[in-house]
């Protein structure tokens, strides 16, 4: 299967990934810093893209793997973290294999992202951690636009919840390879289907926030209670 990304992963190693803004504008190393923290073990990055994230979960003290559907991002991610290719809605790795994992900046791309999340919790162990770091659902899509950074204006099509190019930008991804939108309230109900418990949240971005952080950690897996047992 040829992946969206593939078409730009060489334009995204070298053109998208420098041209961001230097320092954390959005955030996101602060909230892996805040909802991952410290540990120790293994942790997947499902959607690696090229592995940008892997030295700073390195640092926390985990030991980092990745998973993404696109070759031609995962060319760029080999040499930064150990990389499998593959459908993030079918990990091939088993029950419990991971002490934590996380995705950043990557459900917009999964239209199946329930099924992503139900992924998550299998190949945690029972308490492991899961973080979702990713574009706001309330001030970012297809319905938001941003030209004006003091003035984000939000139109209808919020509730949509479809695939679309519609950009506010032309130096961004969303033109080229398009976007899932989630409407905040199917997002969260899709993390506890999966059986993920919610431990905290965050927002970066500003003036408007662009990225909602979610902390969560996967639910022991109990066995049905056997009948009890009442006086005879």
């Amino acid at each position: 299967m040829r992946a969206a990304y593939d078409e730009i992963a060489d334009w995204y190693e070298t053109e998208f990934l420098p041209s961001t803004r230097p320092g954390d504008p959005l955030g996101i190393r602060r909230a892996i810093t805040e909802h991952l923290g410290p540990g120790s073990g293994r942790c997947l990055e499902i959607a690696c893209g090229t592995g940008v994230h892997a030295a700073q979960v390195r640092e926390l003290g985990w030991t980092p793997f990745g998973a993404d559907l696109s070759a031609g991002m995962l060319g760029h991610a080999a040499g930064r973290l150990p990389i499998v290719r593959a459908d993030a809605s079918r990990l091939p790795y088993a029950d419990a294999s991971f002490d934590a994992a996380i995705t950043v900046v990557a459900h917009t791309d999964m239209p199946a992202y329930p099924a992503v999340l139900r992924e998550a919790r299998r190949v945690l162990r029972p308490g492991g951690r899961f973080v979702h770091i990713g574009v706001h659902p309330a001030f970012c899509g297809g319905f938001a636009d941003r030209a004006d950074p003091a003035a984000v204006v939000i139109r209808p099509g919020y509730l949509d919840g479809h695939w679309t190019k519609n950009s506010w930008t032309s130096h961004g991804v969303r033109d080229k390879v398009g976007a899932s939108h989630w409407p905040l309230p199917e997002l969260l109900n899709a993390f506890l289907a999966a059986g993920l418990v919610f431990e905290g949240f965050s927002e970066g971005g500003a003036p408007v926030p662009t990225i909602l952080s979610i902390r969560t950690s996967a639910a022991s897996r109990q066995c049905p209670s056997a009948p009890a047992s009442g006086p005879r």
